[in-house]
């Protein structure tokens, strides 16, 4: 037996429109969508991007414009820039969402867990503590305990505090 969990707030996010080739390569691209595609910052480097699966409230990704999925080819300017990007996302997250830690990663390549392989990012995570339980560790299901455009507003705000 299936056990089905109906989650009716995801119906808008499920049937947006499709992008079609590299989404982020699209979103790089479409500055002028910035809000509708939840960027938290942008310069000539790389942005910041809320993470439409996050893991938990507050997830978003450092990703640099250029289209590639070899970070060994990365420019060492755009990787200094997302490293220091990464620090004050730690600040913003510990000090502005009150996280207790924060989980930093990129999963290089579909053989390394990437969902989107062709373009390399790195995610932020925040964590508190006691934050994982059943659902997740038995169901496999995650629990997102917060509006997702709530959480979107309120680190775009600290993005002007911290970065």
């Amino acid at each position: 037996m299936q056990n089905i969990l109906y989650a009716p707030w995801r119906t808008e996010y499920v049937s947006n429109k499709i992008i079609e080739g590299c989404v982020f390569c699209h979103i790089s691209t479409h500055a002028q969508d910035d809000a509708a595609l939840h960027v938290l910052y942008r310069n000539e480097h790389c942005f910041m991007v809320m993470n439409k699966y996050p893991y938990t409230p507050g997830h978003f990704m450092i990703i640099p414009h250029k289209h590639t999925d070899k970070l060994e080819e990365l420019d060492p300017e755009v990787w200094l820039h997302m490293s220091a990007l990464a620090q004050k996302g730690v600040r913003l997250l510990k000090e502005g969402m009150k996280s207790h830690g924060v989980n930093i990663g990129m999963n290089l390549g579909s053989a390394g867990g990437a969902g989107i392989a062709e373009h390399i990012h790195m995610h932020l995570v925040p964590r508190w503590e006691r934050d994982t339980n059943f659902i997740t560790s038995i169901a496999h299901n995650r629990v997102y305990s917060t509006d997702f455009e709530k959480i979107y507003q309120r680190i775009k705000e600290l993005v002007d505090i911290y970065i």
